[in-house]
């Protein structure tokens, strides 16, 4: 009986031992890889800079294509006379002019 019994507390030790060690190293490391995941999500990687400017960009020129076809429009209804067409078209002009100094311009082939 007391064979049986030192034979099942060696069995349960040794089975056991590596979950202990287990969870012990990821209590020791805990802090260490909480402040690598804080400073990972304090940081902008290159590659997110880029997709964001790349978005801010896609924008601007969704903007300006929209802003332009406004800007047709308003300019046939003020040849048609329409005062109202001609200040409006006035405004998205200026709209335009700002907006253009933002996008850059494709280089000639």
């Amino acid at each position: 009986m007391r064979a049986v019994i030192v034979a099942f507390v060696a069995a349960v030790t040794l089975l056991t031992s590596g979950c202990v060690a287990k969870t012990l190293v990821d209590v020791a490391t805990l802090p260490v890889r909480a402040g690598a995941k804080a400073i990972d999500l304090a940081t902008t990687s290159q590659s997110e800079a880029d997709e964001k400017r790349g978005r801010a960009l896609r924008k601007r020129e969704e903007r300006l294509g929209k802003l332009e076809r406004e800007y047709a429009k308003q300019s046939d209804r003020c040849k048609n006379g329409s005062r109202a067409a001609c200040e409006d078209a006035r405004a998205t002009y200026a709209e335009i002019q700002e907006l253009l100094p933002t996008i850059p311009v494709e280089p000639k082939r």
